[in-house]
């Protein structure tokens, strides 16, 4: 559990072929490997987030900071867009006081929907398209992002 200390796990839904291609995103975006993307299928979940519920797994993507703290929705997005150069701006909009209870407003909806808007946009195709990018943190995980 060492190695996990050093890095921010985000918990995913790898049967959502959104969230699949979003993980897939985060990989090409994340130049100083801040983040371990790990999907919430994974064995190791309960032992990384073992307050974490399979309810709230499946309602939001989370974020377990190095320091043990856990960021969800939104707030896990600005968390983890805080560590990567291209979505640092990203993160600094959602520091604009009062943005982050519309962004969570917004997630929460997304969310919700996220298989049919999966359909819609062909997020399964798209992921044909863009390979995860490997990375050293997650193979020391044993994390498959499929």
């Amino acid at each position: 559990m060492n190695d996990t200390n050093r890095t921010n796990i985000v918990l995913f839904d790898d049967e959502c072929s959104m969230c699949t291609f979003q993980s897939r995103v985060i990989t090409w975006l994340d130049w100083f490997n801040t983040v371990s993307l790990m999907p919430i299928s994974s064995a190791r979940v309960p032992e990384i987030a073992p307050r974490l519920t399979r309810t709230d797994l499946n309602e939001a993507i989370h974020c377990v900071a190095p320091n043990g703290t856990i960021q969800r929705g939104a707030r896990c997005i600005r968390h983890i867009s805080l560590r990567m150069p291209l979505a640092f701006p990203i993160a600094l909009v959602l520091w604009f006081p009062g943005l982050i209870y519309i962004a969570e407003i917004f997630y929460r909806w997304i969310s919700r929907n996220r298989h049919l808007i999966s359909r819609l946009f062909g997020c399964k195709d798209a992921c044909a398209l863009m390979p995860a990018r490997k990375r050293a943190n997650e193979e020391r995980f044993e994390v498959n992002t499929r």
